[in-house]
């Protein structure tokens, strides 16, 4: 199949980028996109949270943020696809624009804040595809304006855990008034000693921010783990510019994601790798656009990795090709499944890093 994105992104980059998004998942819930023929090579099976996944390739957060078109992302060859960031009221987010495309750096910067339907719409359309065998995480934020962020946390999760395969806390988000509260200690201790009760048996993550102290990481590594969390995302979007930046949109506010922000995220995922001892299962992300980068997240610690940012550039015919490369990559260097490949940059066994 013709790589018909590459033809179409010098329009796509004519229209507003989040004008652009919404034509997006207008165009998927309509089934306009085509999708790519190949399927899931063997070797990139992977067991995580519970579940058997036919590839490690997810479909971050931010993306689908209303559940709108989840289900469609198994045919466009992700092997999992996160939903969100949802909180519990309805929330417009921040004043437009929000969104904003760094075309010279294949980079993308926002402050959307968390515009969502709300909680009970999302879990309505989450209840259509309830038993249909996908893998979907859910992303969950406090309101903006909550009196009581931690309870906020509480109902989303007693709410959706039932409705699907993980529930990620997004403890991290840089553009809310009240995103990055929990990740300091006592917060943070509060927050999952009050959804140990509510969570069930549906698995946890964390997701973190990279731009996180050295205290600060060691205290996330040690209640993750006190807690019994399942498993971390690493990493959410970053308020660090690097001087490598040319965009004329690199001074925006708001958090930085795509390549440039590969390198931190990367570092970060290694250090939560060693700090949690291998045992949380991780969902790495921060510039992944080639098998090259999934792979070295892998060999970092990642059970699995997601992405978006490259999706606006390269569009849905780069899932087919990451699978690819990473298969390639991994019977180069003699492993005969990924398991084997989690964390091998730290010695790690071959199944560190996996949830049974």
């Amino acid at each position: 199949m013709s790589d018909w994105y590459t033809r179409l992104f010098p329009l796509i980059c004519r229209l507003p980028a989040e004008t652009a998004h919404r034509l997006a998942l207008l165009a998927l819930e309509r089934g306009l996109v085509p999708a790519p023929i190949r399927g899931n090579d063997p070797i990139l099976r992977v067991h995580a949270f519970g579940r058997d996944l036919p590839n490690p390739v997810g479909l971050a957060a931010g993306f689908d943020k209303n559940a709108r078109v989840f289900a469609r992302m198994p045919a466009l060859g992700f092997g999992f696809a996160e939903i969100g960031g949802v909180t519990p009221l309805p929330q417009p987010g921040n004043p437009r624009p929000r969104l904003f495309r760094l075309v010279e750096d294949k980079a993308l910067i926002n402050r959307m804040g968390f515009n969502n339907d709300g909680l009970e719409v999302v879990a309505r359309r989450l209840e259509r595809h309830a038993g249909d065998g996908q893998f979907v995480a859910a992303n969950l934020a406090s309101n903006t304006a909550s009196a009581d962020p931690l309870q906020d946390f509480v109902t989303l999760t007693r709410r959706l855990a039932p409705l699907v395969e993980l529930v990620v806390v997004d403890v991290s988000c840089p553009n809310t008034a009240n995103g990055k509260m929990f990740l300091r200690r006592d917060p943070l201790n509060d927050l999952l000693t009050a959804l140990k009760p509510v969570r069930g048996q549906t698995p946890m993550a964390l997701k973190v921010s990279p731009d996180l102290t050295d205290a600060e990481k060691s205290d996330i590594a040690a209640l993750a783990l006190a807690h019994d969390i399942d498993g971390m995302v690493v990493a959410n979007t970053t308020i660090a510019r690097p001087p490598t930046l040319r965009s004329v949109h690199k001074d925006e506010r708001g958090g930085l994601s795509g390549p440039p922000v590969k390198e931190l995220s990367l570092r970060l995922l290694g250090e939560m790798y060693r700090a949690t001892k291998g045992r949380l299962t991780m969902v790495g992300l921060g510039g992944i656009e080639t098998g090259a980068d999934a792979y070295a997240y892998i060999r970092a610690g990642a059970t699995l990795v997601q992405l978006y940012t490259a999706l606006v550039y390269q569009g849905p015919m780069l899932i087919p090709r990451i699978k690819a490369e990473l298969a390639y990559l991994l019977r180069r260097d003699g492993f005969d499944d990924l398991a084997q490949a989690i964390g091998a940059d730290h010695g790690a066994p071959a199944v560190a890093g996996q949830t049974a």
